[in-house]
């Protein structure tokens, strides 16, 4: 179970919610706690996503809109719910609400699978409106800026300055391909099979229209820190998707400024979860060191 403080604070406001669309919430399971709560409530087909970032209000509300309009194509993603006028904003917090997938363990969902779907998406037309993808480390950069507890002095300051020159590099990058509709977080754990075989893919908080080579990096970000992904595995993403990025000299630079990039939830709650703050403290400090072999942890489950 997470630490008690940030996990009441969104059982609380999953109540409320409850309250304010008659919906019961008696008996709702906690799948996730980290960049969002993830609650499923039993017997609506109903999950409900609260965003541990108070800023997040556009963002999620493109991503209601984008996943809106690929279901109607029939794009393999996740669907919102009929909601009318979500996102919601609910002391504070940002909350969306999705249709549940009860995702079929086998087969699991593979890296073909993958590789296909992006060629899908990056090949559909972005909807009118969505945000544009300007600045990687925006998010990153002001929870250094603004969060002082759960994290030293000395990692807060490195971590500054680490963004100021990752930022200078980013702007010099030349990427091959014309900017398009991109994922934003493309990587194993947002990928599921839904009850019909179809691979779905989840989590669409990050929809932009940016480069497409940063959805691609991820999976390599995967193999390099979390080993959840093989080299043969890369090898049949890039066979599905038709582009090998490893043949870009960007590549290693994308995958720094990612690296970077997913430090945002953990500081956000690291005063409140000890598994936040000691992981964190162990990035820095591999980053630190230039370290690219270590090896990083996610989150466990409800947690």
């Amino acid at each position: 179970m997470a630490d008690d403080s940030l996990y009441v604070e969104m059982r609380a406001i999953l109540d409320d919610v409850g309250e304010r669309l008659s919906v019961p919430t008696v008996g709702a399971e906690l799948l996730r706690l980290h960049s969002n709560a993830l609650f499923v409530l039993p017997g609506k087909g109903l999950l409900v996503r609260i965003a541990t970032n108070p800023d997040a209000l556009n963002q999620v509300a493109s991503s209601v809109k984008v996943t809106r309009c690929l279901s109607e194509l029939g794009f393999p993603c996740i669907v919102p719910a009929d909601i009318n006028g979500q996102p919601l904003v609910v002391h504070d917090r940002i909350v969306s609400f999705w249709r549940y997938v009860d995702a079929v363990a086998t087969p699991a969902p593979s890296m073909k699978d993958l590789g296909e779907i992006l060629r899908r998406l990056h090949l559909q037309p972005p909807p009118a409106g969505v945000n544009q993808f300007t600045d990687p480390l925006a998010s990153v950069a002001r929870a250094v800026k603004t969060i002082q507890e759960g994290v030293s002095r000395e990692h807060r300051d490195w971590l500054a300055n680490r963004i100021a020159e990752l930022r200078l590099a980013w702007k010099e990058v030349e990427f091959p391909h014309p900017l398009g509709l991109i994922h934003g977080d493309p990587h194993p754990n947002n990928l599921m099979r839904d009850p019909s075989g179809r691979a779905v893919l989840g989590d669409w908080d990050h929809v932009a229209v940016g480069p497409r080579e940063w959805d691609l990096m991820q999976i390599h970000y995967m193999h390099r820190r979390f080993r959840r992904v093989s080299g043969d595995q890369l090898d049949e993403f890039t066979d599905a998707y038709g582009w090998d990025i490893r043949d870009w000299p960007g590549l290693d630079l994308l995958i720094a400024v990612r690296e970077l990039n997913g430090l945002s939830p953990y500081l956000r709650t690291a005063v409140a979860k000890a598994f936040s703050r000691a992981e964190l403290a162990h990035r820095v400090e591999s980053l630190q060191k230039g370290d690219t072999a270590a090896s990083w942890s996610s989150p466990p489950a409800g947690a």
